[in-house]
């Protein structure tokens, strides 16, 4: 016999307590756990693909791993250390950029920048808030990424934790399955179906489009010659997977550096006089480089890789990123994204058993006009 409604709630009602509860208590504790899940999860469909040729699970695993640890190697040896470096000159020459604005309106509209003008003081306070906040939390990061704990959680515990979920990832699945409520158990695995198949769809789907598309931003810029390339390419790339923004964000930071680079850098010369003109051809290039960038995201990646329909409107996925940023912190962002997908296939399902119910149909059956 099926327990009563009121049980049931209040159940699940304690369940979603002790999960924000866990959440609240234990953040920075569960950082490598869930850090390592979500790269089990992502993994997964690649190990399994592996079995399907004939590889043992534990030999896939141990294939997928060799695969990783050698893309990490190169990744640090190469990429990072330079990202770094351009992050730290991007921050440092911000004030120089300012002043460069300042002086190219001031040439322009003068009426505009005058010595009292709150225009100017106010581009003066952002080059220097800029230096300075941004100085400030970038040293930060990197005091925190390179302390000692932070590097053991980043190399060796997140790791051995998504080894070992990645091994027995399908064995987690079954027992997990045997524990469902058997009364409920087929609802439940469809809902799960149509989380697993939302988060697929976005996760990894679309951590594939920004993870190409970021590459192709910092590789195209970095060959035009664009300073800070790689660092607006990362940009660009991390926030690709809300629609329109990383090409927007990226495409006027990207153009704003090759206005502030190739501006009056053409040595053009009229008799015994020299001057210089602006490559607009370079600044076009940098544009047309994230024109494409949205043709080929909008056409050949999203579709392909991410499908028509994830269910996750990005206005949906900016308040979940939101709240549970601001409650949990960095944990509450890297969870926002599943239980924003499990939130929203939860709701279609209860809209959808509304319209078939008596209440949005009525004592007729019928759902009218």
């Amino acid at each position: 016999m099926a327990l009563p409604v009121q049980s049931q709630i209040k159940y699940w009602s304690i369940a979603t307590a002790i999960f924000i509860a866990a959440l609240w208590f234990l953040g920075d504790v569960i950082l490598p756990f869930v850090l390592g899940g979500a790269i089990a999860y992502c993994l997964d469909p690649i190990a399994d693909w592996f079995e399907a040729k004939g590889l043992s699970r534990a030999a896939s695993v141990a294939l997928i791993t060799l695969i990783a640890a050698l893309v990490f190697v190169v990744m640090f040896l190469a990429v990072i250390p330079t990202l770094i470096q351009q992050t730290a000159q991007l921050i440092n020459t911000a004030p120089e950029l300012f002043q460069n604005l300042q002086n190219w309106l001031t040439e322009r509209f003068p009426q505009v920048l005058d010595e009292e003008s709150t225009v100017r003081q106010q581009l003066i306070a952002i080059g220097e808030a800029i230096q300075s906040k941004g100085g400030d939390l970038f040293n930060g990061i990197l005091s925190s990424a390179l302390s000692l704990i932070n590097m053991l959680v980043l190399l060796v515990v997140v790791p051995v934790v998504a080894f070992y979920l990645l091994l027995d990832w399908d064995n987690m699945i079954a027992k997990i399955d045997d524990l469902l409520p058997r009364d409920h158990a087929p609802t439940i695995r469809q809902i799960a179906h149509d989380i697993d198949r939302t988060l697929a769809s976005f996760i990894r789907g679309q951590g594939t489009v920004c993870l190409v598309l970021g590459t192709y931003y910092a590789v195209a810029l970095m060959i035009v010659g664009l300073n800070f390339g790689l660092v607006v390419g990362f940009i660009a790339g991390l926030i690709t997977f809300i629609p329109y923004v990383g090409a927007l964000v990226g495409g006027a930071l990207a153009i704003g550096l090759a206005l502030f680079q190739y501006w009056g850098v053409v040595p053009v010369t009229d008799g015994d006089t020299v001057s210089y003109a602006t490559d607009w051809l370079r600044i076009g290039i940098v544009a047309g480089i994230f024109g494409f960038g949205q043709f080929l995201e909008g056409n050949v990646l999203t579709p392909k890789l991410v499908g028509s329909s994830v269910g996750l409107h990005p206005v949906w996925l900016l308040f979940a990123l939101s709240v549970f940023g601001s409650l949990f912190g960095f944990v509450g962002m890297l969870v926002a994204v599943p239980v924003a997908a499990m939130l929203g296939v939860v709701a279609r399902f209860f809209i959808a058993e509304y319209k078939n119910g008596r209440l949005y149909k009525g004592l007729s059956g019928k759902t009218g006009e």
